[in-house]
């Protein structure tokens, strides 16, 4: 199960105007142990994004980075992990800026 630590979410602005609803940026720190196979030296973070509109959100995509570097790693989320990062995102949508 995902443990996550710290997170920030931001508003990401569309200057053109071409996207419908607002996106939002999440980057979510976790705690993962040794012998997890997501652990990375370096540390584990997310970056979602969330789209919202009339009312209802959704994830659009999300990426597991090495939180140091900030390099894509080559893994995915199970189910269940995915429905705790929806739930999560979902639960601080509202802090954006």
């Amino acid at each position: 199960m995902l443990t996550f630590t710290s997170y920030t979410v931001e508003n990401v602005k569309d200057p053109f105007g071409i996207l419908s609803g607002k996106r939002y940026e999440f980057v979510i720190h976790l705690d993962v142990p040794e012998e997890d196979e997501l652990y990375v030296e370096g540390g584990v973070s997310i970056r979602a994004i969330m789209k919202a509109e009339a009312e209802q959100a959704s994830m659009v995509s999300y990426d597991l980075l090495e939180t140091t570097t900030g390099k894509l790693l080559d893994f995915e989320l199970e189910e269940d992990e995915e429905a705790a990062l929806l739930e999560f995102c979902l639960t601080h949508l509202t802090e954006a800026n």
